[in-house]
């Protein structure tokens, strides 16, 4: 089957639009885009996404539920703008559930801002003390991915070593991190284009060593 293009340049043009116009009057008014330009194509994406997800991560589901809603959660923030102006969708693994928060692959759409990311953000004290732990040990598997020199997060780490750790420690900075994400920068163009489906595996495939870590260090198992 040849490639085929899931998204357009009409998907862009409403979410800049929705920036100046982040109103339910003006949404409700253009609903009918939301649901064309932007759900259905992302939706479509998903589906054919999920068998070839698997061959990257067989413990990775791609389902209608990775998809971000629209609304905004506003109850306790400052900003009561009630849509978000981006769309996107997290691939979690199968065993993560509300209660837990699991390492994943993320596709953020937004104009001039697109990624492809994955890792874990904002992991609980006892994950993130498990991982620290782990590349405290020297771990061969994340020397080797410091060596496929992925980007990584840094902002928001600690200024100091977590308790227990060593300061002279070689991996220091990777123990100072709160988050460990790591991403793959996009341009809109590339998002239209009919190969996109082959550059989101092709570089989930790069991502993956990273979410195998992290499961690891979890015992998530695949």
């Amino acid at each position: 089957m040849p490639p085929k293009a899931y998204f357009s340049r009409e998907l862009f043009q409403f979410l800049f639009e929705l920036k100046f116009n982040n109103e339910r009057a003006w949404f409700n008014a253009n609903k009918d885009r939301y649901e064309t330009q932007i759900k259905q194509p992302f939706m479509r994406f998903i589906a054919d996404l999920g068998p070839r997800l698997k061959k990257v991560n067989p413990a990775y589901e791609a389902e209608p539920r990775s998809f971000f809603r629209i609304y905004r959660d506003t109850r306790f923030a400052k900003d009561k703008t009630p849509y978000k102006t981006f769309a996107g969708a997290q691939f979690r693994h199968r065993a993560a559930t509300k209660d837990v928060h699991g390492p994943g692959f993320y596709l953020h759409l937004e104009p001039g801002e697109c990624f492809i990311g994955g890792g874990l953000w904002g992991p609980e004290p006892s994950v993130l003390k498990a991982i620290r732990l782990k590349i405290a040990k020297k771990d061969p598997a994340w020397l080797a991915l410091k060596k496929s020199k992925l980007p990584l997060w840094d902002q928001d780490n600690l200024k100091r070593p977590p308790k227990g750790f060593d300061p002279e420690h070689p991996l220091l900075e990777d123990l100072l991190r709160r988050h460990y994400i790591t991403w793959v920068d996009l341009t809109d163009k590339e998002v239209c284009a009919d190969d996109f489906m082959d550059r989101f595996i092709k570089n989930s495939k790069k991502i993956d060593p990273l979410i195998r870590y992290l499961c690891h260090a979890m015992q998530l198992k695949g």
